[in-house]
């Protein structure tokens, strides 16, 4: 087969998969595609290149091809751009250097059936993060972490489970009044906790993983929306300064993403920075940032980086922030639209909320 045609097939299956996350329905072989786009990026633009290097631009078809497939690669970049090092920081620099008033962060989906916990341990211990999140963790997971981590992380919330939903939480820093909710499904938690920094200022943390849509499983995403569209209504009603740290099943580009942490009126650490792409951890290719954490107005960013590999299929997030309540006026999210407060009460609504708070 000549490469022209090859090209003019591949052009279009990406058309497509470009326009099937534009289909407002809530499937998991629908949403699945809001996933690759950095994969469908690079590829447009070699088919692109290689198109307009190899043949002559003669007929119409091979318009109708080459504008396309442009449309195509624009829009893949758009979705991208925000979270390369060419676009503006979202989140500012730290001024400050007052160690009373940084927190850092610290979380990874360890991986339920991994047996070389020494490696999670061994990253835990150089980052020295002052709170540890880990997903997908369960009764011997907690053993073994509780019997290596040093002891001045002597406040925790363990909600060890077997369903790989299963959450720890470890911190440095006093919580006030910890909650474990279980927002959306009686077998997925969150921890909701107040966090009290050594400047004796408090701040609002919340922990989330909520279940990704899965063929096998929950066909749809709507168990998720609803959990991050809870939590985003939570954030914009909480009168502290608030931290949404977790496994979002989602990845950050995503119109639900998007539209959580618009309503809930946080910001991306990640944009201007990077993809701190955290899964696949064991794909060279296939990789994405499903792990996140958004904040609001009042905090900066001193370090935002990768832990190392842990034979996990996540690669954990460090995050080191400055609380700058003073400067927080300098990078104020955008006020969310009445459509998307709608859109938000709407998904959060799609799912009875269960009430079994902990």
């Amino acid at each position: 087969m000549k490469l022209k045609p090859i090209l003019q097939i591949f052009g279009g299956l990406a058309i497509v998969l470009t326009l099937i996350p534009l289909i407002a329905i809530d499937y998991w072989w629908i949403r699945i595609f809001d996933f690759p786009h950095i994969q469908l990026t690079i590829l447009t633009f070699t088919a692109l290149i290689t198109y307009f290097m190899r043949f002559e631009i003669k007929r119409m078809e091979d318009y109708l091809f080459a504008i396309g497939i442009l449309c195509c690669f624009i829009f893949q970049l758009t979705k991208i751009y925000p979270y390369t090092p060419f676009a503006d920081f979202e989140v500012l620099e730290a001024k400050n250097s007052n160690p009373e008033k940084t927190i850092s962060l610290y979380t990874a989906n360890v991986h339920q059936k991994n047996k070389e916990k020494k490696r999670l341990i061994k990253d835990i211990e150089k980052h020295n993060a002052d709170i540890l999140l880990l997903v997908e963790t369960n009764t011997n997971w907690k053993e073994k972490i509780e019997a290596n981590i040093p002891v001045d992380y002597s406040y925790k919330v363990t909600v060890p489970l077997d369903n790989t939903y299963g959450m720890l939480l470890y911190s440095k820093l006093e919580l006030i009044k910890p909650q474990v909710k279980y927002l959306v499904d009686k077998d997925i938690p969150s921890i909701h906790t107040k966090v009290l920094l050594p400047s004796k200022d408090t701040i609002q943390l919340y922990t989330i993983h909520p279940t990704p849509p899965m063929p096998q499983h929950n066909p749809k995403s709507s168990d998720r929306d609803a959990e991050m569209m809870k939590i985003a209504n939570l954030s914009r009603q909480s009168k502290y300064p608030v931290l949404v740290i977790g496994d979002f099943n989602d990845v950050a580009w995503s119109a639900t993403t998007s539209l959580f942490y618009n309503v809930a009126e946080l910001l991306d650490v990640r944009k201007g920075r990077g993809f701190y792409n955290t899964f696949d951890a064991k794909s060279f290719i296939m990789r994405w940032p499903l792990d996140h954490i958004f904040i609001s107005s009042e905090f900066r960013a001193i370090d935002v980086s990768l832990g190392s590999y842990i034979n996990s299929d996540h690669f954990p997030t460090y995050t080191k922030l400055s609380f700058e309540p003073e400067n927080a006026a300098e990078q104020q999210p955008k006020k969310p639209t009445q459509d998307q407060l709608e859109r938000a009460k709407e998904q959060a609504n799609g799912v009875q909320k269960v009430e079994l708070d902990m």
